[in-house]
């Protein structure tokens, strides 16, 4: 018989924090407009045993996933290799890894140390809550459609490009037929809060969560972001606010909810999992000259688009200055990359992140691939075409944090913020691509 377990817990900073997710835009904490959560699901089936955690967390980094599993195994036993801990990537939430911006690294900035340690523990201690309080399970999983279609999101770089609009679901139920843990994979950006905003949110997944412990009242909602690195409410919003968001968190829970209607339910379920590494592969930005000059055409071309159209309420012309802004924002971050190395400073996404981490876990029929960092959808739609598994969950941000996006070649040469700001090399993505292939053939 199938055990399971679902446990959350509340992982809200303090006032004074800093909030990560606009980083050129400094930002200390005021308060919450609705609670940060932990949430994990636990399974058995007798012989093997998973946790899967996910966080209301921009990032978290490869040595705190590291240092909670070595406390969870101490304490309940699971094996370390055996849980797996992703973010859903809110924009207003805490830091809790390194850091890319050129600022903060020139300033010193570092993670909040006490919040850090507070956190590791609560992680601990809901994967152990979990196992210690499992119970008789069924588990069902299944995908339902949402996407740009619905005014909901997609390709942030090409309007109209490649998105995914899957909405992910794992479901756990008692033997009373109460439904008592969901988890929820989407990909999409959370950003309809932006730098605006000085207190913590979990942005749209919040009313996603809300939206399903409403129609399933004892159940407990947890939320893992898809491969999202290109993939936002950019051209698709109705606005930038708590309103959007809840519209579009709402719209995803019900159809979300609509995998549950129509769940197949068991409780044999077989249970593999597989781990491996990959080294991280970096680019070469060029010279200092170089760069300098083309910050300069870049932030010479932004200032003309931004005196021509910053105060229009054209969204078409707005995001002309905008996009040019992203621009600037990026070749500024190569020439800090550079003079950087020159000076000597540490980057802990490099230095606390390598070798990178791909984790596979077969549910059955499901499969679900961590892998770090933020991955352009172009990956994962390749991976849940190729992998041979009826539901196929791809958690990016999973076990740790990439130095950058994890781009396309193809992206590499159209340009833009998220290939600027890639301390990643070209080639990098279709290596980590085919080491998630050969560690998926582990658990078929």
């Amino acid at each position: 018989m199938l055990k399971a377990g679902m446990t959350r817990a509340d992982i809200t900073p303090p006032k004074g924090l800093e909030l990560a997710g606009y980083p050129h835009y400094p930002r200390n904490n005021e308060g919450f407009h609705d609670p940060l959560y932990a949430a994990c699901m636990y399974l058995n089936n007798g012989e093997q045993e998973v946790a899967m955690v996910t966080l209301d967390l921009l990032f978290f980094s490869k040595k705190h996933v590291a240092t909670v599993r070595r406390k969870a195994m101490e304490k309940c036993g699971i094996q370390e290799q055996n849980i797996m801990i992703s973010c859903s990537h809110t924009h207003s939430g805490p830091w809790a890894s390194g850091r890319l911006d050129i600022e903060s690294l020139e300033a010193g900035k570092e993670q909040p140390k006490e919040y850090v340690e507070s956190l590791i523990s609560t992680i601990v201690d809901i994967i152990c809550e979990a196992k210690n309080n499992s119970f008789n399970a069924y588990f069902t999983s299944g995908t339902a459609v949402c996407g740009a279609e619905s005014g909901i999101g997609g390709n942030r770089r090409i309007p109209g490009g490649p998105h995914d609009p899957l909405v992910s679901v794992m479901a756990v139920k008692d033997e009373s037929d109460a439904i008592r843990g969901i988890m929820v994979n989407y990909t999409l950006h959370p950003t309809f809060i932006h730098e605006w905003s000085n207190v913590c949110t979990a942005d749209y997944p919040c009313y996603l969560k809300l939206q399903l412990e409403e129609m399933e009242p004892k159940a407990l909602v947890g939320f893992a972001q898809g491969a999202s690195g290109n993939q936002s409410s950019r051209y698709y919003r109705q606005g930038e606010s708590y309103d959007e968001a809840e519209r579009v968190g709402r719209t995803l829970g019900k159809a979300a909810h609509t995998v549950l209607e129509k769940a197949v339910w068991t409780n044999e379920l077989p249970i593999k999992v597989a781990n491996s590494e990959i080294e991280l592969e970096l680019r070469d930005f060029g010279t200092e000259e170089e760069l300098i000059a083309q910050v300069e055409h870049d932030e010479k071309i932004y200032k003309e688009l931004y005196a021509k159209y910053g105060d229009s309420k054209n969204r078409e012309e707005y995001y002309l200055w905008q996009n040019a802004n992203l621009k600037l924002l990026g070749s500024e971050d190569q020439l800090g990359y550079v003079r950087m190395q020159k000076k000597g400073i540490k980057v802990e996404l490099l230095s606390d992140e390598a070798p990178a981490e791909i984790q596979v876990i077969r549910l059955g029929g499901t499969l679900i691939v961590g892998v770090p960092g933020e991955m352009f959808v172009e990956y994962a739609l390749y991976i849940k075409a190729v992998a041979g598994f009826g539901t196929v969950i791809v958690n990016e941000l999973a076990n740790g944090c990439l130095p950058g996006y994890l781009y396309t070649p193809e992206s590499l040469v159209t340009g833009g913020y998220e290939t600027d700001t890639s301390m990643l090399g070209e080639n990098f993505g279709e290596h980590l691509v085919d080491k998630a292939f050969e560690t998926i053939k582990k658990v078929k």
